[in-house]
C-alpha cells in the first residue's frame, strides 16, 4: 500500500467525468487499497479515485465505525429522500469548509471489491459522504455547491 498524492482546487482532473471499472483486476485492488491508506493519512471520510489523479469510478467511505471502511465501485444513487443541511468539506479543498444541501437518505447501487453487487441505504452522515463522493465521480465539486455566504477557511497547525 501507499500514500497517493491528493489533487487539489484548480486542478483540472477534478472537473472531469470518470470512466466505469470493466474488471475489478490487481490494479484496481492496489488503487483501493492505496485510496484506503490515503484517506486515513488525511483524516477523510471518503475519497473518490479522481482525487488520487485517477478517472476511474471507484470511492472508498469510513465512518471510523466497527464497520470498517467501504468500498463502492460504479456506484449509482438509485433513490434519494429528504433534505439535509450539512457542514461539508473536501480533502482536495484543505481547510475549506461551507454549509451544503444533500439528501437526508440515499440507497446507492455499487459492486464491491470481490465483484458482488449490492445496495447500501444510508442516512445522515453515510448519505452525505455518498452524495458528495458520487459528485466527484461526476466532475462536481461540494465548492459549486455551497450555501452562499457559507464558506469559511479554517487555518490548521501542521502536526
Amino acid at each position: 500500500m501507499a500514500i497517493r498524492n491528493l489533487r487539489y482546487e484548480g486542478d483540472e482532473i477534478l472537473k472531469k467525468k470518470s470512466r466505469e471499472v470493466e474488471v475489478i483486476d490487481e490494479k484496481i485492488q492496489t488503487l483501493i487499497d492505496d485510496m484506503i491508506e490515503t484517506m486515513h493519512k488525511y483524516n477523510g471520510v471518503g475519497l473518490a479515485a479522481v482525487q488520487v489523479g485517477v478517472l476511474k469510478r471507484v470511492v472508498v467511505i469510513d465512518l471510523y465505525d466497527d464497520k470498517g471502511p467501504i468500498v463502492l465501485i460504479n456506484p449509482v444513487i438509485i433513490k434519494e429522500k429528504g433534505e439535509q443541511e450539512v457542514e461539508e468539506g473536501c480533502l482536495s479543498f484543505p481547510n475549506q469548509f461551507a454549509k451544503i444541501k444533500r439528501p437526508a437518505e440515499v440507497v446507492a447501487e455499487y459492486t464491491a471489491r470481490d465483484g458482488k453487487r449490492m445496495r447500501v441505504k444510508a442516512k445522515e452522515l453515510l448519505a452525505q459522504a455518498i452524495s458528495h463522493e458520487l459528485d466527484h465521480l461526476e466532475g462536481e465539486l461540494f465548492i459549486d455547491k455551497i450555501i452562499p455566504g457559507t464558506l469559511e477557511y479554517i487555518e490548521q497547525e501542521n502536526n
